[in-house]
């Protein structure tokens, strides 16, 4: 399996126009079925996501992200958003991507995209944890050149 994550391009502007605080708002990541098709050039907020997946264990909107960070390196001028894992323990779930979002905003249509993952096929669980084990790197990482 080769996940790929990605930055929804708008997310840029989101960052920028003060919709995203990484470090103080409310991060969450939710799981969608195989029958969402993440469009990386026109998905801005929630509302554009479809096929959340649904059962045991798994609440709709996902989880909210703990420990969330923003660092700076001068050395390499690199920037990395990073968070805890994030777990669903005692799920019977099958996720094809999580999402990355901001909750904070009153509804889905103001809530801004952040990112997502592929996890390039089905994941499952039955009445097992279905984990996302972030990048030792960290979730996001930019570098200004």
């Amino acid at each position: 399996m080769a996940a790929s994550a990605k930055l929804y391009g708008l997310a840029q502007k989101s960052f920028f126009n003060k919709e995203i605080d990484w470090d103080t708002d409310t991060i969450k990541v939710m799981l969608c079925t195989s029958s969402y098709t993440p469009d990386q050039d026109t998905h801005q907020y929630k509302s554009s996501i479809t096929n959340e997946v649904t059962g045991t264990g798994y609440t709709a909107g996902g989880a909210t992200l703990t420990s969330c960070t923003a660092t700076y390196n001068a050395g390499t001028n690199t920037l990395t958003l990073d968070a805890a894992d994030v777990s669903w323990p005692n799920s019977t779930i099958t996720a094809r991507y999580a999402v990355i979002y901001d909750s904070t905003p009153a509804t889905d249509a103001t809530r801004p995209l952040i990112g997502y993952v592929d996890f390039d096929q089905n994941i499952s669980t039955t009445a097992g944890t279905f984990s996302i084990v972030w990048d030792a790197a960290g979730i996001i990482t930019a570098t200004a050149a």
